[in-house]
């Protein structure tokens, strides 16, 4: 009997379970975090690089869609979102997840010259020399592309909800008229 005994207290099998078991709740604490994080980001990104493609082809179009300092032609504002959406015109695969035309907005502001500068390039038949009332030397518009998307964690599944997190992410560049 106490040969049993000795053989139980010396006995190492099963204490590499025990400390498996010990630290599976911290290893996957972490695996799925990175992986949410991972996925956080990735999201944020493709949000603000479409954002930013969308500033981009709203400031490429004619100047006869911005009649002035704050309207947008709705066939810009519709295919600007359409861009920010799709990547495209249109399409069915959105880049960003969660995304809807009214998550993103599209406003037009003028850009006074200061501090002796001269915008009286592209802009001089638009607005002539004075910009909503400011001294001479023209103004630009710019075109601001906004979205606000609701974030969906990939671990939605599991009960991670992630109510309450958004996306942001706004670019802005001046309209050219090409």
């Amino acid at each position: 009997m106490r040969r049993s005994v000795r053989l139980a207290l010396g006995d190492c099998r099963g204490t590499a379970a025990v400390e498996m078991a010990l630290v599976m709740p911290l290893l996957l604490a972490l695996m799925y975090g990175s992986v949410e994080l991972g996925n956080y980001f990735m999201n944020q990104h493709s949000l603000v690089k479409a954002v930013r493609d969308g500033a981009r082809f709203a400031a490429r179009q004619n100047f006869t869609n911005y009649p002035d300092c704050s309207t947008v032609n709705t066939t810009v504002r519709d295919n600007t979102r359409n861009v920010v959406m799709y990547g495209y015109l249109s399409g069915t695969a959105k880049l960003t997840p969660n995304i809807s035309a009214s998550d993103i907005t599209l406003t037009v502001s003028c850009a006074a010259a200061a501090g002796g500068q001269n915008m009286l390039g592209i802009y001089r038949s638009r607005f002539g020399a004075t910009c909503n009332g400011a001294a001479a030397g023209g103004c630009a518009q710019i075109v601001q592309v906004s979205a606000a998307v609701t974030y969906r964690p990939v671990l939605e599944a599991l009960g991670f909800t992630g109510r309450g997190y958004r996306l942001y992410a706004s670019s802005q560049a001046a309209v050219a008229g090409i």
